[in-house]
């Protein structure tokens, strides 16, 4: 899950830490093939293991977003649930943002395909999305997550190759199937959050019946022959999956090369 933009290196710079205090940032390159124990803590390795790791951190951090919202992700909440002290985190991530980066790469370890690509790039896509769509709503904090650049971790890369392979049949070039796959992944971004949003107004049953009752009397005044016309025709299911199904039909469909 990615965009274009993201697949440039992120060149180093200066974060700020919770306590204010600057420090220098990971680049992608830092972040995922030159990561080691800090080394407080390989020293540690002569006597006593580590209490925690890189991989402890981003699991609590990610629980603490699933349950609460990437607002209850801070430095000291997720040294509270692993045990250790803010200071130390720090070797780990230095700053939320980083912190971020290994949220994502790490739900993007769900991204796993159940069965072979077909060859028919647009099933084949429309799977990619389905499984996009279901790692969302799982961390419902991800669409906002995934809406600033972030680099690509080893999990994000390998569902960006299945994705990629899936559209080697349309012979586009490479930088085309990039942008598809960005457009792809923007789309099932928004369609989760409006999905969530709508959900959350589900609870209010007066205020949808107001809003039919108020929709009726505007198609019934004569100056919309359109939206008349539209509200008149047969239901569709409007279940979460059936909807999101019909939206994605429409923009995988109508893709062609170019």
């Amino acid at each position: 899950m990615t965009t274009t933009a993201a697949l440039s290196d992120r060149s180093t710079k200066t974060v700020t830490r919770e306590d204010g205090s600057g420090t220098p940032g990971h680049d992608p390159h830092q972040l995922w093939l030159n990561h080691r124990q800090p080394q407080s803590q390989a020293g540690a390795r002569r006597g006593r293991r580590p209490a925690f790791t890189r991989e402890a951190i981003t699991t609590a951090a990610v629980a603490l977003a699933d349950a609460e919202g990437l607002e209850a992700v801070t430095m000291r909440r997720v040294a509270a649930q692993v045990g250790a002290g803010v200071m130390s985190l720090y070797s780990y991530a230095p700053d939320k943002d980083t912190l971020l980066e290994l949220m994502v790469d790490h739900v993007s370890g769900e991204l796993t395909p159940a069965a072979a690509l077909t060859g028919d790039w647009r099933t084949d896509l429309k799977t990619v999305a389905h499984l996009q769509r279901a790692n969302m709503l799982r961390h419902p904090w991800l669409p906002t997550a995934l809406s600033t650049r972030r680099s690509l971790g080893p999990n994000t890369l390998a569902f960006l190759e299945h994705a990629l392979t899936a559209l080697r049949p349309t012979g586009l070039d490479g930088a085309a199937k990039l942008e598809v796959f960005a457009q792809l992944t923007a789309f099932v971004a928004g369609h989760v959050t409006h999905e969530l949003t709508q959900a959350a107004a589900a609870g209010s049953p007066d205020r949808a019946a107001a809003e039919a009752r108020y929709l009726a009397a505007v198609a019934a005044d004569g100056d919309h022959p359109e939206l008349a016309e539209a509200l008149s025709a047969p239901a569709r299911p409007v279940t979460p999956e059936a909807t999101f199904t019909r939206f994605l039909n429409r923009l995988i469909d109508g893709l062609g090369t170019d």
